[in-house]
């Protein structure tokens, strides 16, 4: 079960603070998870991506766990973004160790990250998913995780509806879970799914515990997290199949799954 987290603001951050600069950030999530509902640790690689300003989003990932990345401090300390996505993994098992297996997924500007699990996903949902995939967006998975192939098919759906991510994440979402009705199979569904200028997550499951996700708003920006980042009375926890949208001028915007 992977952490994540999303931030959107105003105006550029540092990735530290984000990754290693709180009392409970990323990098202690992945040795000190408080909240997981499978799991111990998350140290099978990460991943980050971040956006500057007219340009494609850029991506930093690796292998290892995200404490024994010696250049990510210094990485972390000098890119600032008034846009960010990260992700530590704890690899679901009889997925490999492998970068191409690492968050976030990008398809041209817009990047995507998922905290979950299909179950059995190799012998349950991995077929019937990549049947539903456009050669475009099947061509375009490198990796062997059910989180590419979920966000995979959400690039898919984005293209078809225009370009409303609450549309495409309220149409991923309902296939995956009718998909898991059909098998047999639990799924569960938390996603960060961003173009730069909006964040859109999810917090969903075909079934309790729903795994945890937390926003805060500030007068500078929001973020998004699986477990809060540090403590702060307005950490408010999003309810169960819940999307939440957040606007170019942040203003957040729920909606059902």
């Amino acid at each position: 079960m992977c952490r994540l987290v999303g931030y959107l603001g105003q105006e550029p951050i540092p990735l530290e603070n984000l990754i290693s600069k709180t009392e409970h950030s990323l990098t202690v999530q992945s040795y000190q998870p408080q909240e997981m509902t499978a799991g111990l640790l998350n140290a099978d690689g990460f991943g980050i991506g971040w956006y500057a300003p007219e340009q494609a989003p850029f991506l930093y990932k690796n292998t290892l766990p995200i404490w024994n990345d010696i250049n990510l401090l210094h990485l972390t300390r000098y890119v600032r973004s008034h846009c960010i996505l990260a992700n530590i993994r704890s690899a679901t098992p009889g997925q490999s160790l492998d970068l191409a297996n690492c968050q976030p997924f990008s398809d041209g500007g817009v990047l995507g990250i998922h905290n979950g699990f299909i179950d059995n996903f190799r012998r349950s949902l991995y077929r019937p998913m990549r049947c539903l995939l456009e050669d475009k967006y099947y061509q375009n998975i490198s990796g062997n995780t059910d989180s590419e192939h979920i966000l995979a098919l959400f690039f898919q759906n984005l293209a078809l509806t225009s370009g409303s991510m609450v549309v495409a994440l309220q149409k991923t979402l309902a296939t995956v879970l009718e998909l898991c009705s059909q098998y047999g199979v639990n799924a569960s569904l938390n996603l960060i799914v961003s173009d730069g200028q909006q964040l859109v997550a999810s917090r969903c499951a075909s079934r309790s515990p729903i795994p945890s996700l937390y926003w805060l708003q500030n007068r500078d920006g929001v973020i998004i997290a699986s477990e809060p980042l540090f403590e702060h009375p307005d950490w408010v926890s999003l309810a169960g199949n819940t999307i939440l949208a957040i606007a170019p001028d942040l203003i957040p915007s729920l909606y059902k799954v």
